[in-house]
Order: C-alpha cells, then sequence, then structure tokens
C-alpha cells in the first residue's frame, strides 16, 4: 500500500470522531432547550452547563481535525 493512501485512510478514520461531536451537541443543546422550557427559572444554571458541555465536546472536534492534520502533514 502507498503511503500517501494510507495517509488518507488514517486521517478519514480520525475524522469519524465528528459524527459523535455532531450527535452530542445536538443532545446538549435538546436537553438545553426541553429544561428551560419545563423550568424557565431555571435558565441561568442551565445554560451556563450547556455552553460548558458544548465547549467540552467541541474540543473533541478539535482533537479529531488535529489529529487528521497531523496524519496527513507531518
Amino acid at each position: 500500500m502507498d503511503l500517501a493512501a494510507a495517509r488518507y485512510i488514517g486521517a478519514g478514520i480520525a475524522v469519524i470522531a465528528l459524527a459523535g461531536v455532531g450527535v452530542g451537541i445536538g443532545n446538549i443543546f435538546a436537553a438545553m432547550v426541553s429544561a428551560i422550557g419545563r423550568n424557565p427559572a431555571a435558565r441561568p444554571h442551565v445554560f451556563g452547563l450547556g455552553i460548558l458541555g458544548f465547549a467540552l465536546t467541541e474540543a473533541v472536534a478539535l482533537y479529531a481535525l488535529v489529529i487528521a492534520f497531523i496524519i496527513l502533514f507531518v
């Protein structure tokens, strides 16, 4: 197998994590909207936790992209 082909396959496998990140972010915001809809008084607490969850989930996406770029270009 050619080295370039192996790099492309490895980068593609590393980027599969982005599908999980998309599902995770969707679940976070769906739960946040549902919680605020059920109890609007809890909005300040729920919103902060939702943004924290979004940031941590988005960090996984950034790590996956960095690993894919490292595989491709280093």
